[in-house]
């Protein structure tokens, strides 16, 4: 699953309905296929040419957009922020239409600058930590941006998903072979012979990342339907989470007992969904859950701000100014135009 990262923190996600929960298996079939042809008609080393130059640019953006959050808190106060926006548009006058208007600042483009580092790391030497540095990232913003709107629509798109994971896998030889010839971050890899060659490891296990971002997208509904009970308890939340751990273990058990690749989804579907619906047997909240309709806007978000207010006056008397506001609403709203 790959998305560009949304122009700014306010922007609501994307909703997966019922209807594209069905659909999604089949639309994951034909492009797996699709995939497969093309590396068995054209020239692999020309393909994987421009699918590294296509996930160098999608993975820079990610990656700066991921880690933004975490290198504020390393920027110092008094670090000279500037405010910039990138504006293109099409056509003049009344039919004028944007087609990108993305706002950004200075701390961004230091973080831009510094995921390009890992970009130029990843294009010259395919090395497999920049690789999962990358498919963190699309991980990530994948779970950020796609958003289910109920625990019935998560269902239908795991179970169609499940089956169609257990087929490519165990029915065809399609998902390995594609797993294997496509060099680009769309799974995580873990060096088997890591202790023995160090961070110059050749023997991968693979992760792909539709089983990271799929289960996520439905963890993250139930975290929505935790903060919707208000009980102050993330009860379902760790427990899909949980679920999801013990799910991605029995993969990697199973795997190395028969030496043979495993569809994730195959043990992570059962786990994800099973265990929480246990948990709602028992606390008798499944008519709850299932009848539960996630809002985008139940979950705290910080809007980038473009401007700053200019303020005067000491802190104690913008103190008591605020508390006046805050504690009298309606008694500003019935203020005369002129009191304005």
């Amino acid at each position: 699953v790959l998305c560009f990262p949304p122009q700014n923190s306010s922007e609501m996600p994307e909703t997966i309905t019922s209807r594209d929960a069905a659909r999604f298996p089949i639309v994951a079939s034909c492009t797996l296929l699709g995939l497969y042809l093309f590396f068995k008609i054209f020239s692999q080393e020309y393909i994987n040419l421009l699918l590294s130059m296509y996930f160098f640019v999608l993975g820079i953006l990610a990656l700066s957009h991921t880690i933004s959050p975490m290198m504020n808190r390393f920027f110092p106060a008094n670090f000279p922020n500037k405010q910039y926006q990138l504006l293109f548009t099409q056509g003049s006058g009344e039919s004028k239409e944007e087609i990108v208007n993305y706002e950004f600042d200075t701390k961004d483009l230091v973080c831009l600058a510094l995921s390009s580092v890992v970009g130029v790391w990843y294009l010259l030497r395919k090395h497999w930590i920049a690789n999962n540095l990358f498919g963190l990232a699309f991980s990530l913003n994948g779970v950020e941006l796609l958003h289910l709107n109920n625990v019935s629509t998560g269902c239908i798109l795991l179970g169609g998903l499940f089956i169609y994971d257990v087929f490519w896998v165990f029915g065809t030889n399609v998902m390995v072979t594609v797993a294997k010839s496509f060099e680009a971050p769309i799974k995580l890899v873990f060096p088997q012979d890591l202790l023995e060659k160090g961070l110059e490891a050749d023997n991968f296990a693979m992760l792909g990342l539709g089983d990271i971002v799929i289960p996520g997208i439905f963890i993250a509904l139930l975290l929505r339907f935790d903060i919707s009970l208000k009980k102050n308890t993330h009860t379902y939340f760790y427990t899909s989470f949980v679920a999801y751990i013990f799910g991605l273990g029995l993969t990697i058990f199973i795997m190395h007992i028969f030496k043979h690749a495993q569809p994730a989804l195959l043990y992570l579907v059962p786990a994800c969904i099973g265990f929480p619906l246990l948990v709602a047997l028992a606390k008798g909240e499944v008519t709850e859950m299932f009848s539960y309709e996630s809002s985008a806007e139940i979950l705290p978000h910080t809007p980038r701000l473009t401007h700053f207010p200019t303020v005067s006056g000491s802190p104690a008397s913008l103190a008591d100014s605020m508390q006046q506001k805050l504690s009298c609403p309606r008694r500003r709203r019935q203020q005369s135009p002129s009191a304005m």
